[in-house]
């Protein structure tokens, strides 16, 4: 059985400093553990060709599949504040491009496939825990519908990785609207490269924003556009309770997508300094500054295109500061909409922000569960009793003083109770990827080879919106002893 990609390769077909052409490091004895059937589906490929050996070794990289243009691509970035002008792919490999059923291209990436000329002195290779918690927090956020790269498939190489110990090595297959981030734009524009950033430019306009082809001006109207699709979705990852973990400029992505899960982590206890990265040691990308850092990142895209802007540098920067003065009102409008909806408000008032932060700061008092809060809120719209959600509260006097201000602006608003209810819940997830769940998943799949926990949270993080009572645990808090303070990168 021949399994067959129909690819497409644009990016492949840009001019070589874009990239390195370089084939997968073969591995030993692949094997499929996980294919996303569904998405395989909608991405016009056959899954029951990908679940045979075959696809595994294709998975794995073992084999190429005809088509394939085989890249690694080259960016920079600035990470953590500092500017690195030569990054690239150094364990990932793009196999190539496919028009899912959707008419979007979609790019099909190899990551932990062996080096490749931007690996910087490591392995290329990907160990079975990180490649894990990418399948399991891309696919919760694709459900809570959260812009975001996807997973089609975990294979384990059979080979092992050497990390502080030897671990099991595996490889993601990740699907993303392209790879492309502001660290790409960085590459060329730190060689002072204008033509190669423009080259880049049209691609992106052509591929991600096609109706600003007939902008009078599409340069600034990119800018623009990327600037708002970052906002909105800084803003989707507040309300979730979110944390990237690692905002560097590399992981920025241009199409406006959440890529790259290394250190990331969801808050249990509402804490807006909270960070898990064990990497971030000063909180530079806290759970809170999120906003401020992707404004940042923004700022050194807009860089990037100045020669693009205007011949006359004064012109291009006040041009390009003018343009980033919106993301503040952008990211507040969708973030103060986000909580509206969260509080199961339907209109909008003048003091509906000052209500929700009335929340978040009695939240983060009593030290509240975030995600555990908003579901109990939900239901107690339902209800009129707030019973269940002020059990949360140490002292719930401060709950109870806030919950008379919200259930009088509720009074204000003629939906029914059940609808309140209903609304509430597509917005307040009961079910998230707790951390100390993907740990005791990646345990026993690391030690015991034992799998079947991660296809139960995938499950149950499949429907992340219903109750699900056969599943109820998933939706508690860690207890003292469970929580995890830590996540890491796992490069």
């Amino acid at each position: 059985m021949t399994v067959h990609f129909p690819f497409q390769n644009s990016y492949a077909a840009l001019p070589a400093n874009f990239f390195a052409r370089v084939a997968p490091t073969p591995v030993e004895k692949p094997r499929l553990i996980k294919l996303n059937r569904p998405l395989a589906l909608h991405l016009g490929l056959d899954p029951d060709q990908l679940d045979t050996s075959e696809g595994a070794e294709i998975l794995a990289g073992k084999t190429l599949p005809d088509g394939a243009d085989p890249i690694a691509m080259a960016y920079a970035g600035h990470q953590f504040g500092h500017f690195v002008p030569q990054l690239g792919d150094g364990r990932a490999i793009l196999l190539g491009e496919v028009i899912d059923k959707d008419g979007v291209r979609r790019d099909i990436q190899l990551k932990g496939s062996g080096p490749t000329p931007f690996s910087r002195r490591g392995d290329g290779r990907a160990a079975l825990g990180p490649v894990l918690r990418e399948y399991i927090v891309s696919e919760a956020m694709a459900a809570m519908g959260i812009p975001t790269t996807r997973s089609l498939a975990a294979v384990i190489t059979g080979e092992p990785v050497m990390r502080e110990t030897a671990l099991p090595g595996a490889v993601l297959t990740r699907v993303a609207a392209s790879h492309i981030r502001v660290g790409t734009f960085q590459y060329f524009a730190a060689r002072g490269d204008t033509e190669a950033v423009q080259r880049l430019a049209d691609h992106v306009i052509e591929r991600h924003y096609p109706h600003l082809k007939a902008a009078e001006r599409p340069y600034p109207a990119l800018l623009s556009a990327v600037i708002g699709r970052q906002a909105e979705l800084v803003a989707r990852w507040l309300l979730i309770g979110f944390i990237h973990g690692v905002m560097n400029t590399d992981n920025t992505s241009i199409s406006g997508e959440t890529i790259d899960y290394g250190p990331c982590a969801f808050m249990d206890a509402y804490n807006p300094a909270t960070v898990f990265s064990s990497i971030d040691e000063y909180g530079r990308y806290a759970y809170a500054n999120q906003p401020r850092i992707a404004l940042w990142n923004l700022t050194r895209f807009a860089e990037c295109l100045l020669p693009l802007l205007s011949d006359d540098q004064d012109k291009a920067v006040a041009e390009a500061q003018d343009l980033l003065g919106a993301f503040g009102e952008a990211f507040n409008d969708a973030y103060k909409a986000g909580l509206r909806k969260k509080l199961g408000l339907f209109t909008e008032r003048d003091d509906d922000q000052l209500l929700a932060q009335a929340l978040l700061d009695t939240m983060a008092a009593a030290g509240a569960d975030f995600t555990l809060t908003f579901r109990r809120l939900s239901d107690a719209a339902g209800r009129g009793d707030n019973a269940e959600v002020r059990a949360l509260f140490e002292e719930p006097a401060a709950f109870d003083e806030w919950a008379v201000r919200w259930r009088a602006r509720l009074g204000e608003e003629p939906q029914s109770a059940e609808e309140r209810r209903a609304a509430m819940r597509t917005v307040n997830p009961a079910f998230i990827p707790r951390n100390h769940r993907i740990e005791a998943v990646i345990q026993a799949a690391v030690w015991n080879d034992d799998y079947a926990p991660f296809e139960e949270l995938l499950a149950v993080l499949a429907r992340p919106f219903e109750d699900q009572p056969q599943f109820a645990a998933y939706a508690d808090p860690p207890k003292p002893e469970e929580r995890v303070c830590q996540t890491f990168c796992g490069t």
